[in-house]
């Protein structure tokens, strides 16, 4: 069966940006020599990203666009209460639902992972360095019909989870640190 594996970017610069720390790269590394191999890696076009699959130890396939740009998008999880929660996979989970901006955010990024693994033979694996809120929403539309209740947090960072793959996703274990 072919495995997809998501993770957030590692640590951050203080005060933010786009880089990672000194302890981000650190993290990487450490988290980076229990991973693997992958038939290919994508990561976001943000270079905190890049930068965590480069400090894994993995070369970069493909960069990607997924960050949010539909102000619908921070309206919708805004009023759904998304910040507040606790666990965000069940209001995530309603949102997407709702077939408004995050069912179209969710899904086009789901589809773009279904097309990272489509082409690869029925062993293969997949790597996506990604950011905290798109990947649990994606999660939520990849697997539409979980039991969101025990998925927990958000991802920390270098958090993520591997999905099982046939022709579409079909299993979910979470990686968490």
């Amino acid at each position: 069966m072919a495995t997809l594996e998501i993770r957030r970017h590692s640590l951050r610069k203080t005060g933010g940006g786009s880089q990672l720390s000194q302890a981000g790269v650190d993290l990487a590394r450490r988290i980076g020599q229990s991973m693997g191999p992958y038939d290919l890696v994508a990561t976001s076009v943000v270079p905190r990203a890049r930068e965590t699959a480069l400090a894994m130890g993995f070369a970069v396939d493909h960069e990607v666009v997924t960050l949010g740009s539909d102000p619908g998008l921070y309206a919708e999880g805004e009023e759904g209460g998304l910040a507040q929660a606790e666990n965000p996979f069940p209001v995530l989970a309603e949102l997407i639902r709702s077939g408004g901006a995050y069912h179209r955010y969710a899904h086009s990024i789901a589809a773009l992972w279904r097309d990272l693994m489509t082409p690869l033979p029925a062993t293969g694996s997949v790597l996506v360095v990604g950011h905290s809120g798109e990947l649990e929403a994606t999660l939520v539309a990849c697997l539409p019909d979980a039991d969101y209740t025990a998925w927990g947090p958000r991802f920390g960072c270098c958090e993520g989870a591997r999905l099982t793959f046939t022709d579409h996703f079909t299993g979910v274990e979470f990686v968490r640190l």
